[in-house]
């Protein structure tokens, strides 16, 4: 089971060696929507290859207040939680499964010995880093450059392209949530966004129409 759905993510990425080995050591799970993977201040000790589904990223600030950093698809890992295996450090981010989502759970010991055993995972591990990185950025550029019908904008396409939906479940007030913004604001923009005929809003979800 877990060689089969491993080669269909990964088998472009690793060598048939380092497959088999995560197929041993790998601890598959099934996660619903909804469900808080990782917290704040918590010690991560094993890390998630996904194969499939979508989760969010979020960074908390003094106050409480959250900011969606990125989303993790199927094939991705998390910088995040490389940094915290490896470095034995709590977490400064929470993940929360954004769709039904399959993961395998790699334990750090083995992380760190992959680094210098297969060049595969190496390459992977760098370039997790550096996409994390950069989606970190566009987050950053989003907040300080743009104007909040522009995040809105840019948070509905990536979620639809994450989801492979054009139909997105969500509340206005969770949306607010991810975008660092209030509910009243959200609203008053998705109902622009509907008269102009880019969206269609229902209770709990929004069709995509134009975008």
């Amino acid at each position: 089971m877990i060689i089969s759905e491993l080669e269909k993510q990964y088998s472009y990425i690793f060598e048939k060696d380092l497959l088999i080995e995560i197929s041993k050591i790998g601890i598959l799970k099934e996660v619903s929507e909804g469900v808080e993977l990782m917290r704040v201040g918590q010690y991560i000790k094993s890390m998630p290859l996904l194969l499939n589904g979508v989760i969010k990223i979020l960074r908390n600030d003094e106050d409480g207040e959250e900011l969606l950093l990125y989303f993790l698809e199927k094939g991705d890992t998390c910088a995040m939680t490389l940094s915290c295996c490896m470095g034995d450090t709590k977490s400064e981010i929470r993940a929360i499964t954004e769709t039904q989502t399959t993961l395998i759970m790699i334990p750090v010991e083995k992380m760190e010995l992959w680094l210098m055993k297969y060049k595969s995972w190496r390459n992977f591990v760098l370039d997790s880093y550096h996409n994390r990185l950069m989606e970190m950025l566009n987050a950053i550029d989003s907040v300080a450059f743009k104007k909040m019908d522009e995040r809105l904008l840019g948070y509905l396409k990536e979620k639809s392209k994450v989801t492979g939906s054009k139909i997105l479940q969500a509340t206005h007030q969770e949306i607010a949530f991810d975008l660092h913004s209030s509910r009243v604001v959200i609203s008053r923009l998705l109902k622009a966004l509907e008269k102009e005929g880019s969206i269609e809003i229902s209770r709990n979800s929004i069709k995509l129409l134009k975008l």
